[in-house]
């Protein structure tokens, strides 16, 4: 268990400071990138790739700071990419918002919401396929949940049977929207379960406690055949893009945010 944490809590202080020093030279103007941080929620990837195995793949969104230094624990062609540089993973044309890194199994992350979902679950048939053992994860935020490709995506992977993580990324908000302004129900996880898959979810910033919850969805595989769908709350520090705080924009109140502080995982 002490080993757990130690590598639980390097994966987080790694995207913590990764991402700070992002915030700290970012108005220098050489990052050539917009940038979407991802403060405030590192339990989610620390704690579900730690769980995965180092073959499993990994799919995930714009906001992919964190997923990226939590699968691949790499910092050169991270940097080198976010400063547009030829020496970047992508030699400098895929900036913040489309990293790889096959070689560590992140197979893609999109700019464009919701389109790796359906991406992921053509690598899982894929792994079904090829009888390789491996699982597949995709994350995705809570406004994912809007788009249809989401819902045709969960209901192919569960007709099929496919070893794939649903990883629902859950702020309550798309960009500023406010789920009460999207959702014509009032729970996602609820709605979720009617299909043929196990449901889990959490509101815990313990990246211990995520790691036990994906272990317990890739377990539940093994014993069911059924893929899981991972509803995880976590709330964003700074702005939806950029480097700031927006409290002064109206949509979100300081209070939340300090109240979600108390908790701060790396604390």
């Amino acid at each position: 268990m002490q080993d757990l944490n130690k590598e639980l809590y390097k994966k987080l202080y790694l995207i913590r400071m990764g991402e700070e020093k992002i915030r700290e030279h970012y108005l220098e103007n050489e990052m050539k990138t917009p940038v979407h941080l991802s403060v405030g929620e590192e339990a989610i990837v620390a704690g579900v790739c730690q769980a995965l195995q180092p073959t499993d793949q990994v799919f995930g969104t714009y906001r992919s700071h964190g997923l990226y230094l939590a699968k691949t624990q790499e910092t050169d062609l991270f940097f080198a990419e976010l400063y547009g540089k030829n020496t970047g993973g992508a030699k400098g044309k895929a900036g913040s918002m489309h990293l790889t890194a096959p070689e560590y199994g992140l197979m893609g992350i999109s700019a464009i919401v919701a389109t790796t979902i359906p991406l992921a679950v053509g690598a899982a048939f894929s792994n079904i396929y090829k009888k390789n053992g491996k699982m597949t994860a995709v994350f995705f935020g809570d406004g994912a949940i809007d788009e249809g490709v989401f819902w045709e995506s969960l209901n192919l992977a569960c007709l099929k049977k496919l070893p794939i993580l649903f990883i629902c990324e859950d702020n309550n908000l798309a960009i500023h929207t406010d789920q009460s302004l999207r959702h014509g129900y009032d729970n996602i996880a609820d709605i979720v379960s009617k299909f043929h898959c196990n449901v889990l979810s959490s509101d815990s910033t313990d990246a211990e406690e995520i790691y036990n919850l994906t272990k317990t969805a890739t377990n539940l595989f093994q014993e069911n055949k059924k893929p899981a769908f991972l509803h995880l709350k976590y709330y964003r520090y700074y702005e939806h893009v950029g480097i700031n705080f927006d409290f002064d924009e109206g949509y979100r109140s300081e209070d939340e945010y300090k109240e979600w502080h108390k908790r701060d995982t790396i604390t």
